[in-house]
């Protein structure tokens, strides 16, 4: 794969003439955007695809900062994009995984529940997954539950023997290798400050370092910053991004064989969020997390970045000072777990006692682009919008990994285009 850098030639001019070939920007170059640039160069028509990422390289945010889970289906609405892509997305990764040599573990999952509560929200999941067509689930008691994860503990769980792990970064460098063989460009260090309209139609991505590419389309994938893209591009504010950090820590070599899998809580069905588990890694390492703390900047992995015009505009909207005041004790209790490592590790250890501190290092963080719509709700769906030929994946996050190529499918087929391949 190759990738342009950030000097001003590196960006082809716009072609001249109307028989040429279409030109299609990919603003993103996380997993939604290499998926997007692959799969425009799958179509009939293969238009010129160029990808624009603003960092020195691809997947350095979502894409490179998640547990790595493939998620089966089994929390969304059915019928809603996430059940429906999540589905398709996964039987798709796995068959691409086998085809370019990316290792994918079918280590299964167990969603636990600890009380009665816990078990009749547990029910209601297994009615969603079975709606949405996850094979292989199985209602497990405490001994079932014993066979599958040896070291947990709990009143009853779901199992999902095809929940998977996989390294997102790996499976987005294959799909923008994919893209850049059938001649499609990826340039770095393209930080998108504007979009126009040209003399001749089409419309202009600008960079900030005076850079810029014409185009007849233009799709934004830009994560953490899509809603600031779309609203560059003349799209409405709402919804707009809330970045919330996750933090993980994880189990010292000595300690990883009490986690075979994927063990979980049932989560609370208020947020999109699922709550401190435990993750095994393809890598072989095993993670605690992720908690959600509201961040204070769009890519606030640690806690003094600080984005001080962001918190700003933020606290200044009544949506969010709506949602902060609804959800004022779930924040505090988020908070307490990121401040302090004791509240967070026995988080972890409802679910595997046998989990101790000396087990427990400090370990990575990511952000979560969660969009929220002007009166304080969380948009649980994926979200699009579109403003004449700018195209925006306006909220995305997880499952989007697990379900990329087809989001990717869905946004040429928005485009006009279609996949044959």
């Amino acid at each position: 794969m190759h990738i342009a850098g950030s000097h001003p030639g590196d960006v082809a001019p716009p072609y001249c003439g109307r028989m040429a070939r279409r030109h299609v920007v990919v603003v993103g170059g996380g997993i939604v955007g290499a998926a997007v640039a692959r799969a425009l160069t799958l179509t009939p028509e293969h238009p010129d695809v160029t990808v624009l990422e603003k960092e020195s390289g691809p997947g350095r945010h979502q894409t490179g900062r998640n547990s790595g889970v493939v998620h089966a289906g089994l929390y969304y609405v059915p019928g809603s994009d996430k059940a429906r892509l999540a589905r398709a997305g996964i039987t798709r990764l796995k068959a691409y995984c086998a085809d370019h040599g990316i290792r994918y573990d079918e280590v299964g999952k167990v969603l636990v529940a600890l009380d009665e509560a816990d078990e009749t929200r547990l029910r209601a999941i297994r009615e969603r997954a079975e709606a949405n067509g996850v094979p292989g689930l199985r209602w497990l008691g405490p001994e079932g539950l014993r066979e599958v994860e040896p070291h947990a503990v709990g009143r009853a769980a779901l199992h999902s023997p095809t929940t998977a792990i996989v390294d997102y970064t790996d499976v987005a460098a294959a799909m923008l290798t994919d893209a850049t063989a059938a001649k499609a460009s990826v340039h770095t260090g393209f930080e998108v400050v504007g979009f126009d309209e040209t003399d001749a139609g089409r419309t202009r991505v600008r960079a900030a370092d005076g850079r810029a590419v014409d185009a007849d389309l233009v799709v934004i994938a830009g994560g953490l910053q899509a809603d600031r893209l779309a609203t560059l591009a003349g799209d409405s504010v709402h919804p707009r991004i809330v970045p919330f950090r996750g933090e993980f820590h994880e189990l010292d070599e000595s300690a990883r064989h009490l986690v075979r899998g994927l063990i979980y809580p049932v989560p609370d069905p208020r947020y999109p969020f699922l709550g401190v588990h435990l993750t095994k890694r393809v890598d072989g390492r095993v993670l605690l997390g992720p908690n959600a703390v509201l961040a204070t900047a769009r890519e606030g992995y640690r806690l003094r970045d600080v984005e001080t015009a962001e918190l700003r505009e933020l606290l200044r909207s009544s949506g969010f000072r709506s949602f902060a005041r609804q959800n004022v004790a779930t924040g505090l209790r988020e908070v307490w777990g990121s401040v302090n490592r004791r509240a967070f590790i026995a988080a972890a250890r409802r679910y595997v006692p046998q989990v101790t501190g000396e087990h427990v290092v400090r370990g990575p963080a990511g952000v979560r682009a969660q969009a929220m719509d002007a009166d304080g709700s969380l948009v649980d769906d994926f979200r699009w919008s579109r403003v004449g030929s700018v195209l925006s994946v306006r909220n995305a996050p997880s499952p989007a990994a697990t379900a990329s190529l087809a989001i990717a499918d869905l946004v040429v087929d928005r485009l006009g285009l279609t996949v044959t391949v």
